[in-house]
């Protein structure tokens, strides 16, 4: 059958020297996330186009997000069970870090709640490993580990190998590339629901998606979170 491998960068989009383009060179079944603005982390918009992606892709979609993008990979996977085949979530980024409306600083606001309510807690549908380092700037590595836990990911501590990504010598990742080789081959025998013409799950107001738009309208700061 027929698979995608859907690449999602985080913040600030992945350049042509990171290990996701490297691994788009490589796979000939690969193809990027669109229609995101990489410098807005607005998760409610991230979301919508990964789950737009994943509706499009022919066949089963395998996921290799990384940092914010593993959040919004999170959150579209949570309402497409049957059409996810495995997700690789590189360098998850702390919810803590970011609002409904973005990147917090130190001078966010009290008031201003994190990301951390709108992210899943229930495991995934899906095979999945947490990739994660020893000294992430964006995340502590315990925090990686209790999300990987609620994901039911395997979590993959790789040592002090930063954000993973170009600054941290992450450009050409061959034992990445291993590392999703082998969660496809363990995920080849295990059965994904049914592939057809007919519409795809929809959970409606409740799923985790919805919840989260419904989020983001009432912040009150953000235009509708469906559009840009």
């Amino acid at each position: 059958m027929q698979h995608t491998t859907l690449i999602v960068p985080g913040f600030h989009g992945s350049g042509p020297t990171h290990w996701q383009s490297w691994f788009e060179a490589r796979l000939p079944d690969a193809r990027r996330v669109i229609g995101i603005d990489w410098e807005a982390p607005v998760l409610a918009r991230w979301a919508g186009a990964v789950r737009d992606a994943i509706d499009r892709a022919p066949g089963p979609v395998w996921v290799v997000a990384h940092s914010f993008g593993c959040l919004a990979s999170v959150v579209a996977a949570a309402d497409r069970p049957e059409r996810v085949a495995g997700l690789m979530l590189v360098a998850p980024a702390d919810p803590e870090r970011f609002s409904l409306a973005g990147l917090r600083d130190s001078n966010a606001r009290l008031e201003q709640e994190s990301l951390a309510r709108w992210i899943p807690r229930t495991p995934l549908a899906a095979p999945s490993i947490v990739v994660a380092s020893t000294n992430d700037p964006w995340v502590r590595l315990s925090s990686a580990a209790y999300w990987a836990d609620c994901w039911g990911s395997r979590l993959d501590q790789i040592g002090p190998a930063g954000h993973i990504n170009t600054d941290s010598g992450h450009g050409p990742w061959p034992d990445g590339l291993e590392r999703l080789q082998a969660l496809q081959a363990a995920s080849d025998n295990l059965p994904l629901g049914p592939l057809d013409e007919a519409p795809h799950n929809r959970r409606g107001r409740h799923g985790a998606l919805a919840r989260l738009r419904h989020g983001t309208r009432n912040d009150g700061r953000l235009f509708d979170p469906r559009g840009g």
